[in-house]
């Protein structure tokens, strides 16, 4: 029962991940008034809370469920799904410092003003963090099928 609900717990915040990723690439897209960007800076930090809610509930079955440690440390598919993860989080990190760069501006009750490389180039990253997110349950699958291993 307890692998049960830590797979269950694991699957709710990449949820989140997909979710929040899809809402904040939907209204960075929009005109951006005082409340949408507010909105957005919130999808951010929930963003950035349900990535640490993957990392720690992945820790959990790692360490204490699934096949193992072992099997995952040894394991090539394991390594790139990890390594995967971290490049989106490095991706993440330009948005975010887009979005709190906006702190003084909103809270004098103003909209932000990106000019239109910073709003393509965020665009993209948030397109290609999608992506890689995409990618990672393919790599978990294969890796619970014996992929990876030896």
């Amino acid at each position: 029962m307890g692998e049960a609900i830590a797979a269950y717990l694991h699957y709710l915040p990449i949820f989140g991940l997909f979710a929040l990723l899809s809402i904040e690439h939907v209204s960075f897209s929009k005109e951006l008034d005082v409340a949408r960007a507010r909105r957005l800076v919130i999808t951010d930090l929930a963003y950035g809370v349900c990535a640490g809610l993957v990392l720690l509930t992945g820790l959990v079955r790692v360490i204490w469920y699934g096949k193992g440690w072992q099997y995952y440390i040894s394991n090539s598919l394991f390594h790139t799904k990890v390594g995967l993860f971290i490049l989106v989080g490095l991706l993440s990190a330009y948005p975010t410092y887009v979005y709190l760069n906006w702190r003084n501006t909103l809270k004098t009750g103003q909209a932000p003003v990106i000019s239109r490389r910073e709003k393509l180039l965020v665009t993209m990253i948030i397109r290609l963090e999608l992506l890689l997110l995409l990618i990672i349950p393919l790599l978990a699958t294969l890796m619970a099928r014996g992929f990876g291993s030896g």
